[in-house]
């Protein structure tokens, strides 16, 4: 889109106001609304922002700026927000793209892939769960009788809490998601929406969008879209799937290849590419599942349904649910990331393992096509099959042992997710829960 094309569409929609929106490090959306006489001055300039007041930009009051600079293929309607359009932006400082903004650390893994011949496509498959608040402040599953014990594809679930899932899909599909599935998940009260894959950064960008159109049109039924990872403790969590193929050349998917002798159809280059993302993965946790919370799903056990469908070893295997990765015939299904990540940094670092892999020539080792969950402590050991980490501290012990993310994301930003991460799990450490008053309040 250029820019006529850009001011024609906002004319014939009537938009009064453009939403210059970034994500902060927890890929939380931050925005300023600019009247559209303005525009103009977003694509050059930016909209700027005092840096210091955004978690995770590296920035002191003293500062420059931090000026967020419009990306004119992304304008689109903010269907839910009549007269409003949206522009997803780049970091800029002092003229230049700011190393910690996570959008621009994305773009940069990108490029890498681009110098390799690679165009990278993911497709996101985002879990949420649909609640309501009691005047007490008790949350609850939004609709009361959602209740079975094995809710997962549940007509009566799907079907009552369909008037809020049409608008949803309304307003994605406004907005050129290619919806082509609804269902109810695995947790009462839990949905998935898929929408077709695009570029990695497309799909970073629609992501932040969906969570903000799910997040608002809920508020206007009164109730919570939560992308929390694990909300009740005996209920499956919310996971954010990412499903990863490459370009190269002519080759609509360079991971696939048919003559596989594993029959997972994938091709060399897939390969590497996931013994990267394996290799690395222990590290990658900190980015893919970046809260306390998340590791609440990244647990060894069950549900009430049977399963938490949340990965919890270091491994791959062909439709095996219970593994890390996921291999779906010529394609990765990277099954780490939670549906709190910030999709770009998550992405980044996913990509830059998998890039580290091709560049290597690794080798991911044979499939696991078991039910990880029932295997036994002696034979993950005789099949070298590590845990993921099962809490926030080791993934970030985990991070900072990993130097490879300094060199290709940057210091920086290393840095400074490490020492935010570190004060949440500090500050979670020293948190007296309900749990522990009940069991020793009287104990001793």
């Amino acid at each position: 889109m250029n820019l006529q094309t850009a001011q024609k569409f906002l004319k014939e929609n009537d938009v009064k106001f453009i939403l210059a929106q970034f994500v902060d490090i927890h890929g939380v959306a931050k925005t300023k609304s600019v009247p559209i006489a303005h525009f103009k001055t977003v694509l050059k300039e930016g909209a700027g922002f005092a840096g210091f007041a955004a978690w995770g930009l590296g920035m002191e009051p003293h500062d420059p700026d931090f000026m967020a600079v419009g990306d004119l293929s992304s304008l689109s309607l903010v269907p839910w927000q009549k007269g409003y359009a949206r522009i997803v932006c780049d970091g800029n400082v002092e003229g230049k793209p700011y190393p910690l903004d996570t959008r621009v650390i994305l773009k940069n893994q990108i490029a890498a892939g681009k110098s390799m011949g690679l165009t990278f496509n993911v497709g996101i498959e985002p879990e949420f769960m649909l609640l309501k608040r009691s005047e007490s402040g008790e949350i609850s599953v939004a609709d009361p009788s959602d209740q079975l014990e094995k809710p997962c594809y549940d007509y009566k679930g799907l079907s009552r809490s369909r008037v809020f899932l049409e608008q949803l899909i309304a307003s994605l599909q406004e907005v050129d998601f290619d919806v082509y599935q609804i269902d109810h998940e695995d947790a009462n009260g839990q949905f998935e929406i898929n929408y077709t894959y695009s570029d990695a950064l497309n799909a970073a960008d629609k992501y932040v969008f969906f969570r903000m159109a799910a997040g608002e049109i809920a508020q206007e039924f009164d109730l919570i879209a939560s992308f929390m990872p694990k909300l009740f403790r005996n209920k499956t969590g919310n996971g954010m799937h990412m499903h990863v193929s490459a370009q190269k050349g002519n080759k609509k998917n360079a991971f696939e290849d048919k003559s596989d002798r594993q029959g997972l159809g994938l091709s060399k280059l897939g390969y590497y590419f996931l013994a990267g993302v394996l290799k690395h993965a222990r590290a990658l946790t900190a980015f893919s599942a970046p809260s306390v919370n998340s590791y609440k799903r990244l647990v060894v056990g069950e549900s009430m349904s049977g399963a938490t469908w949340a990965p919890a070893y270091v491994t791959y295997g062909d439709n095996n649910r219970s593994a890390m990765v996921r291999v779906p015939f010529g394609r990765l299904e990277y099954r780490l990331a939670d549906s709190s990540c910030n999709p770009y940094l998550a992405m980044a670092a996913m990509l830059a393992a998998g890039m580290d892999g091709i560049t290597k020539a690794l080798n991911p080792g044979p499939a696991m096509n078991v039910n990880l969950y029932e295997m036994s402590e002696s034979q993950k050991k005789k099949n070298k099959i590590e845990v993921l980490p099962q809490n926030l501290g080791e993934a970030l012990d985990e991070l900072e042992k990993d130097r490879f993310f300094r060199n290709a994301l940057g210091g920086s930003i290393v840095d400074e997710f490490l020492k935010i991460k570190r004060m949440e799990w500090v500050d979670y450490c020293r948190h007296v829960s309900d749990w522990e008053k009940d069991r020793y309040i009287e104990f001793y």
